[in-house]
């Protein structure tokens, strides 16, 4: 077998490759079996065709064309690792030309990465939001917590805002009660917006017994989005009481004796929460800054199933468990299409410079995955999934999904690597040392993977072979 390499652009590739007839013999020894297990020719017991019968009876063309379509895919890969390609995809085949007993031609067009010279990224500086709790700050945490420890009693008089009422609903849609439009006993507080638009209006004033009808866009169920007339009856009316901020607050709320002490350890996990948004606000911000300074060509082919793929997960599964579709959802989002389509795509390619870039780095940096890294990493996507390590394992191994595993980890130690060579500065003007944060490691594994998850998903591997076919094929 030889063959050639066709530069077509920076990320697409031409293979020019001619086989000996004679190396097709054994696809066409299969070839013939499978026909013969196929078909049936009177005066011949089944599997015990001639090969001769079978070429007079069905045309030596079809053999020739079982016996090549077998032998494409290991002729196309034999070639790419001959030019040593780092193929994107399933090629385009062509058949240029096929003598019976001579030789067989045929062209691969296929996309490829793109070399990526990644420069000096030691220069990077970024500034992040400076750590700073304030007393409101402890105030307002302090505030949810007494806010969950709330108690509630029933009171004989009119709701206002803040009560807790407990209603029974009924939404109708042109005059007909809907099946899943009947509720009873909802409890809801008054101001929270957990419910319909214009329940709290309607709600306020009424005393337990009372009745109000009032018309609410649904938000879900079989007629979300459409107008209802909705008749909400009140059956109680309950008053938030708010325990006292006191050491006995601090003992039923928490493991400390007193509010002081509260307090305390309030302002400390305040500071890890602001610490670990700085610390991924810092990746996100490197990661934009490295992106800047090196030029990636991207794969047209690659990047429309990625646009494709997105607006598929976003229509079918996103929206899909929030009772939306697309429409509805540019509505509320006060965008239209266009907008849409173009920050869609502006993320796809986000998503792709960042894999690629960040592989190559993994490359330059020789950096490798442990064990235990990818175990690690395995249970924080298990916990993100709501499943168990295992039940998640299984998943990734019947998926053959491990090596998008690994590449996430290193993906993420490559962010890793250039975030400590960066200068991170906060608004107030001080350096600020990412080495010392537990998780900064974690996070810049998840600020990597956010961005390219669904591209690497997209980036098939190099082994890829090609679907080849009499239907994409030309004698």
């Amino acid at each position: 077998m030889k063959s050639a390499v066709e530069t077509l652009n920076p990320t697409r590739v031409r293979l020019s490759i001619e086989v000996p007839f004679e190396e097709l013999k054994d696809s066409l020894d299969a070839a013939y079996k499978k026909i013969n297990q196929q078909v049936t020719v009177k005066g011949f017991r089944k599997g015990k065709i001639p090969a001769r019968v079978i070429d007079q009876r069905f045309g030596r063309g079809a053999v020739l064309e079982e016996a090549v379509n077998d032998a494409l895919p290991k002729f196309y890969t034999d070639a790419v690792n001959e030019a040593e390609l780092n193929v994107l995809g399933q090629p385009e085949v062509d058949i240029t030309e096929l003598k019976d007993g001579d030789t067989l031609n045929f062209t691969a067009e296929v996309d490829v990465r793109p070399t990526i010279e990644i420069p000096d990224y030691s220069g990077i500086e970024v500034e992040v939001d400076a750590v700073e709790v304030g007393e409101e700050d402890i105030d307002k945490a302090v505030e949810e917590l007494r806010e969950r420890f709330a108690s509630t009693a029933p009171v004989e008089r009119a709701a206002e805002e803040g009560d807790v009422v407990t209603l029974d609903l009924e939404a109708k849609v042109d005059g007909e009660v809907l099946e899943d439009g009947v509720a009873s006993g909802v409890s809801y507080t008054i101001g929270s917006g957990e419910l319909l638009d214009g329940i709290d209006d309607a709600v306020k004033g009424l005393e337990a017994g009372g009745e109000a009808t009032f018309a609410s866009e649904l938000k879900g169920g079989s007629a979300a989005g459409k107008e209802s007339e909705v008749t909400v009856k009140v059956s109680q009316v309950a008053k938030r009481e708010l325990p006292e901020l006191d050491d006995d607050f601090a003992q039923l709320a928490s493991e400390f004796d007193t509010l002081d002490e509260l307090r305390a350890d309030s302002r400390k996990r305040l500071e890890n929460m602001k610490q670990y948004d700085q610390a991924t606000q810092a990746q996100e911000r490197v990661l934009e800054k490295l992106l800047e300074l090196v030029e990636v060509p991207v794969p047209e082919k690659l990047l429309e199933d990625e646009i494709n793929t997105r607006k598929h997960n976003l229509e079918h599964h996103q929206l899909g468990q929030m009772g939306l579709d697309l429409e509805k959802y540019l509505e509320i989002q006060g965008k239209t299409a266009e907008e849409f389509d173009a920050e869609n795509k502006e993320a796809a390619v986000k998503g792709i410079k960042t894999q690629f870039v960040l592989d190559e780095l993994v490359n330059k940096e020789k950096l490798n995955v442990s064990q235990e890294e990818l175990t690690e990493h395995l249970m924080r996507r298990a916990a993100s999934s709501n499943m168990s390590p295992d039940q998640f394992a299984q998943q990734v191994v019947e998926g053959g999904q491990v090596p998008m595993l690994v590449g996430e980890v290193a993906r993420g130690k490559a962010l890793a690597v250039v975030v400590e060579a960066a200068t991170v500065k906060d608004t107030n003007g001080e350096v600020v040392d990412l080495d010392d944060e537990d998780e900064d490691e974690a996070s810049a594994e998840t600020s990597a993977e956010d961005s390219t998850e669904e591209a690497a998903e997209e980036a098939p591997e190099a082994t890829d072979a090609p679907e080849a076919s009499s239907e994409k094929s030309e004698a």
